[in-house]
């Protein structure tokens, strides 16, 4: 991981230079995979990594011999967790889905994107890297493996107010995204509250919550600085979320078809992890109106006020982790879950974790 940040925007633009496609495959039967990645079929990390590299990528290199169906969410009228149990049924080959969406029957996939945990998106990566193993040695009994992890951008809070501290939060209604963002703003004294995503415009519209944690990406897009007056840009999580497939067809695949999609997988993580970068700076860019900096996503018709998060923040956030966070996952996940933090997480973030 030495070097990440250079790193991470050389792999983006290396993936997707023509000649760096993938070894040809050798001539055999003709292989058709059903894919189903991505919420909604405008977002860069579909239209930039998943068409490009998976859908075409993988027929360019296999000769016409892979065809990868490739579908979004609502172009099959299914939801996150819909598609993960569908590749476990085996009607789907592969489906993305963020990992706290499907976290409930797996919950140590929690871990790899708890709110806290990495307020830098290069120690994220080193997380997801490290954690891919133990999260499919659980996977694995689903009939399920992890192949890929990427982000999506850093989840901060979109509010009707300024927001300076995380003082200033405490007693506000936020809407959250996870179990570990409702355990860390219960620690410092915000009302949690969850509704879905679609719903959340009209709320802030309306004045049913304060604020609501989402990605610079995905407020952006869904206009929420029209409701909103202030970002409060202090990264609680990434959103990470994975590639998934159906573990029995994956073993039956010919071993070099599976070599081959392999390569491919490694080339898409590596694109969306700089997309996951390059999205964020350009997310909250739309949203506080730097529109020469807004190249991704639209600039917004009433740009909001950016609040930067000071020293004391991430601190703040660090110290929550440890007093709410960790303990509300160690009690879904249990022991396995918190020898997973010591063994793999503690030596990435620095932060170390003693039961009380």
């Amino acid at each position: 991981m030495k070097h990440l940040k250079t790193l991470l925007p050389l792999a983006f633009a290396a993936t997707l230079l023509p000649g760096a496609a993938i070894a040809q495959l050798a001539p055999g039967p003709k292989v058709v995979i059903q894919a189903v990645t991505q919420a909604t079929p405008t977002l860069p990390q579909y239209t930039r990594v998943d068409q490009p590299i998976l859908r075409d990528g993988l027929a360019k290199a296999s000769n016409g011999r892979i065809e990868v169906v490739l579908s979004t969410w609502p172009e099959r009228n299914v939801s996150g967790p819909e598609v993960l149990r569908l590749v476990r049924s085996g009607q789907i080959d592969i489906s993305t889905s963020p990992l706290t969406t499907v976290s409930g029957d797996v919950p140590i996939l929690d871990g790899i994107d708890l709110a806290g945990l990495s307020t830098d998106i290069h120690k994220a990566r080193r997380i997801a890297d490290g954690m891919m193993p133990l999260a499919n040695k659980e996977l694995q009994r689903l009939g399920i493996k992890l192949v890929a992890t990427f982000p999506f951008t850093a989840q901060m809070f979109y509010c009707r107010k300024p927001i300076n501290s995380l003082n200033d939060l405490k007693g506000l209604r936020i809407r959250t995204n996870g179990p570990s963002t409702s355990d860390l703003l219960k620690g410092i004294g915000a009302q949690p509250v969850s509704i879905a995503f679609g719903e959340v415009y009209t709320a802030l519209e309306r004045g049913t919550l304060d604020c609501s944690v989402s990605g610079a990406s995905a407020g952006s897009s869904a206009n929420w600085a029209e409701v909103s007056s202030h970002l409060y840009s202090l990264p609680l999580s990434w959103s990470v979320a994975g590639y998934f497939v159906n573990l029995a067809w994956w073993e039956k695949l010919d071993p070099g078809v599976r070599a081959l999609m392999e390569k491919t997988f490694a080339d898409v993580q590596n694109a969306q992890w700089a997309l996951g970068l390059e999205a964020n700076t350009d997310g909250i860019a739309c949203n506080v109106g730097r529109n020469a900096d807004c190249k991704i996503h639209k600039p917004v018709r009433k740009p909001m006020v950016e609040n930067k998060p000071q020293a004391e923040a991430i601190q703040t956030v660090h110290q929550q982790l440890t007093e709410s966070v960790l303990p509300g996952w160690f009690k879904r996940c249990g022991d396995k879950c918190l020898a997973a933090y010591k063994e793999v997480i503690a030596p990435v973030t620095g932060i170390p974790y003693t039961p009380r």
